[in-house]
């Protein structure tokens, strides 16, 4: 492909979350070459007018080739077929969910026959695939990202370069951290409020609703680094009004859990751990210190 070419797209894996993604590059200029296991999946590629290839070697005539399989071992396979088919200057995006250390170990293996890695892994589901609103985390070179972040804006709404690869991953798995803790959380909440009496799906109403106003978890994440934060920083002050609010609800929450014989581990950690992981740890000398 020369520098000022139209790359042409393959794409590997047409489930759930691969198949709405591969769809946005349907009128891709440069073409676009299409495999999955399944070779029902790949009809409406075809009828789209995609090519449907017979093979993975099929699929390594692509420049930018994007990959969502199951898991490492799969990804490890596909790669490694591409792999031994692709010309120097081809760039294999995994957007699977993987081991932080595989898109590093890969890319050395590739590095010296100039085929470049990049993890990709994406956040958002089905839903944000289809209306193109994905977000997606990439692990790359400068150059390879400047190369990707065209495609890729087919189907994402927020392209980040995290860093090297490797680093797209490390941002994927501390976002699906937040995600299932928050999950397990839930499940606590509802047993507290399970043996209060109270309606569930009314309470989840609430939280649907307060959330969408004040963004959840997402509304305090402002900080560029995990360190304490200075006096003078502009969260500070916030903060600090944050951590009153938060270790006087979650005591309550605790003294209404004790009151029903209801055990909240979660909400123990997280009164024990909210001021330090807010960036407003309490000192020696701080009278508002929860004993």
């Amino acid at each position: 492909m020369s520098e000022n070419a139209t790359p042409r797209l393959g794409y590997i894996g047409l489930g759930n979350q691969g198949a709405p993604m591969a769809k946005r590059y349907l009128d891709w200029p440069g073409g676009l070459t299409v495999f999955d296991v399944r070779a029902d999946a790949m009809t409406p590629f075809a009828e789209g007018g995609a090519t449907a290839a017979g093979s993975l070697a099929e699929v390594a005539d692509a420049d930018i080739i994007g990959v969502t399989v199951l898991n490492d071992a799969q990804v490890r396979e596909v790669v490694a077929e591409l792999a031994s088919h692709a010309k120097p200057g081809t760039i294999i995006a995994i957007h699977s969910t993987i081991s932080h250390t595989t898109a590093v170990e890969l890319a050395e293996q590739l590095k010296p026959q100039g085929v470049h890695i990049a993890d990709a892994p994406v956040s958002g589901g089905g839903k944000a695939a289809d209306k193109g609103e994905l977000a997606v985390m990439v692990g790359a070179d400068d150059e390879t990202f400047e190369r990707i972040k065209g495609p890729f804006s087919r189907w994402a709404s927020v392209v980040i370069h995290a860093g090297e690869a490797g680093d797209g991953t490390k941002m994927k798995l501390a976002r699906n951290m937040l995600t299932f803790i928050i999950y397990s959380a839930v499940g606590e909440s509802q047993k507290l409020a399970d043996e209060a009496g109270l309606n569930l799906n009314d309470l989840a109403k609430v939280v649907r609703h307060s959330d969408a106003l004040t963004g959840g978890a997402s509304s305090i994440m402002y900080r560029s680094d995990s360190k304490p934060l200075a006096p003078d920083h502009f969260l500070y002050q916030p903060f600090l009004h944050t951590r009153a609010l938060g270790e006087k609800d979650l005591s309550l929450a605790l003294e209404l859990g004790e009151s029903l014989s209801v055990d909240l581990p979660f909400t123990r950690l997280a009164l024990e751990k909210f001021a330090a992981n807010l960036g407003v740890p309490h000192n020696d000398n701080d009278s508002t210190k929860e004993a």
